[in-house]
């Protein structure tokens, strides 16, 4: 990455688009690691083969989340945890993920070092999740700084903690490039690079996603938001509906179809199912419900200010 290109990549960070993506898929980054509708191995919900040691805690937090959406239940399972929990990176990333959406940035710090620190002590035993934690713990701290410092000076120390993570994810993809825990996160983060920097090729992150990341839900979701970004509205269509066949009762996922039903003008089909997602309201983070309504209003021509008040009086606290 060139400098220049570092720096945009640094405030593209900030902006309020591109840090919603970060919250779901990047900041809470083991949030994008989904586990699979029908559990495989005990203990591990990524991988059909060559299972690895994940605790019971973390996997339980997988399915609340995003088989189901549910992040009440989500939740709970954080503040319920076995005591192997407490040994496994992925649960720390979890917890500093909720740590972020609630703005609570001394906990996001907190966790964030939880998880570098575990992810450490881990590397010998299984240097793969090893190293990917710490990527992941790296890009923790770096997101609080920025939450913390601001763009003028918390810019320059992300950006040279991001060559880090790459470093890291490099390390992890050297024990075993087809890992499908592995290629999620970094399909993830390639295709975020590759739509926010001009010169990076969005395809070849798409095709790590489809070909490797699993299970079929995170991957396909992770493709259908790379083309509407990309303003390939017919291929996000195609991702999120098989996305929607593995998982159809996540919110979140019916919320991006209505997204891309709307730019699409199939304005009936979006309401559609901007109000399915909508019925999930009792589970979802207050914020992202009110979005949603906001958007849902929007699709019906209203302006801004008359669907924000709508939203507010629906669906605010």
């Amino acid at each position: 990455m060139s400098s220049n290109s570092a720096i945009r990549f640094g405030q593209n960070l900030m902006s309020s688009k591109v840090g919603r993506r970060l919250t779901g898929l990047l900041l809470g980054v083991a949030l994008a690691l989904l586990p699979l509708m029908q559990p495989g191995w005990a203990g591990d919900p990524f991988r059909l083969q060559s299972p690895h040691e994940i605790s019971a805690t973390s996997e339980q937090v997988f399915y609340a989340m995003f088989r189901d959406g549910d992040y009440v239940e989500a939740r709970a399972g954080l503040n319920n945890a076995d005591p192997a929990a407490t040994s496994d990176p992925l649960f720390h990333a979890l917890a500093a993920a909720f740590a972020y959406l609630d703005e609570d940035w001394d906990t996001l710090a907190a966790k964030a070092a939880l998880t570098q620190q575990t992810a450490t002590q881990l590397t010998p035993t299984d240097p793969l999740r090893g190293n990917l934690y710490e990527a992941v713990g790296i890009f923790l701290e770096g997101a609080h700084i920025l939450q913390t410092d601001g763009i003028a000076r918390g810019t320059p120390k992300a950006l040279g903690m991001l060559q880090q993570v790459f470093d890291r994810m490099d390390a992890a993809e050297q024990v075993d490039p087809q890992d499908p825990e592995l290629n999620l996160l970094k399909g993830y983060m390639d295709l975020l690079l590759a739509v926010n920097l001009p010169f990076a090729d969005p395809e070849k992150a798409i095709d790590r996603l489809g070909t490797y990341g699993y299970p079929t839900y995170v991957a396909q979701r992770g493709i259908a938001l790379g083309y509407r970004d990309l303003e390939r509205d017919p291929e996000a269509l195609a991702a999120i509906e098989v996305a929607i066949a593995a998982a159809p009762d996540n919110p979140d996922l019916l919320y991006l179809k209505a997204q891309i039903l709307r730019r699409l003008d199939r304005t009936d089909e979006s309401l559609a199912y901007f109000d399915q997602a909508l019925t999930y309201a009792e589970q979802l983070p207050s914020k992202t419900l009110l979005q949603i309504a906001f958007e849902r209003c929007q699709v019906t021509g209203q302006d801004r200010t008359v669907c924000r008040e709508w939203a507010n009086e629906q669906y605010g606290a």
